[in-house]
């Protein structure tokens, strides 16, 4: 397993193809990406598969939702797009994916029945990009100064959420909302890894 991301002069390609796809527990190498974008089985990125088990586990229903993914990275925004247009519950959405260049985002977010917010940017899905009753799923998590806390940082989303959770039917915190799923989804994939090598 290799910690993303790594040191700008380290090839980050070579050495996730370096790994054998079998023992790819990530779901980064090419050969998975490739079977996830098929729809076959295989090992899937950790934070979209964790989101997905999260979406089974409350039985929240996403056929002919419409479904706005805010990030394009290959950990999570392309795979979450093609996990949640599957044709399977959770899935069965029809999925924009936008990004950093995307013009009229706000258009697009309140029209969407599920935000999933995975920018980076600390805040910034707002209230007024949201619709009432929408699903909300923060990916982002990212380290703010805070010298009120005793670590001297406090963890932010990428969603604004006191002015956002009101309106949702569903949302998730920072910390403590998709961070916990990640760890789950990988300790899933592992298990399985090891499951196939007997």
């Amino acid at each position: 397993m290799v910690q993303l991301p790594l040191p700008t002069q380290i090839n980050e390609s070579n050495i996730i193809n370096a790994i054998d796809a079998e023992k790819d527990v990530d779901g980064f190498h090419p050969v998975n990406v490739g079977r996830m974008t098929l729809g076959q089985a295989t090992f899937i990125s950790a934070t979209p598969f964790g989101i997905m088990l999260m979406l089974q586990h409350y039985k929240i229903d996403t056929k002919g939702k419409h479904a706005v993914v805010i990030g394009r990275s290959n950990i999570v925004g392309r795979p979450m797009s093609i996990l949640l247009s599957e044709n399977k519950n959770p899935g069965n959405c029809t999925v924009t994916l936008c990004h950093s260049k995307t013009q009229n985002i706000k258009e697009h977010c309140l029209q969407a029945d599920i935000i999933v917010a995975a920018l980076g940017k600390p805040g910034f899905l707002t209230a007024d990009m949201v619709k009432q009753g929408a699903i909300v799923i923060d990916v982002g998590i990212t380290r703010m100064e805070d010298a009120t806390k005793k670590s001297g940082y406090r963890l932010k989303g990428d969603v604004d959420y006191e002015a956002v959770a009101p309106l949702c039917s569903w949302i998730t915190p920072v910390p403590g909302g998709v961070g916990p799923m990640t760890i789950a989804a990988l300790l899933k994939n592992t298990y399985n890894s090891c499951i196939q090598k007997n």
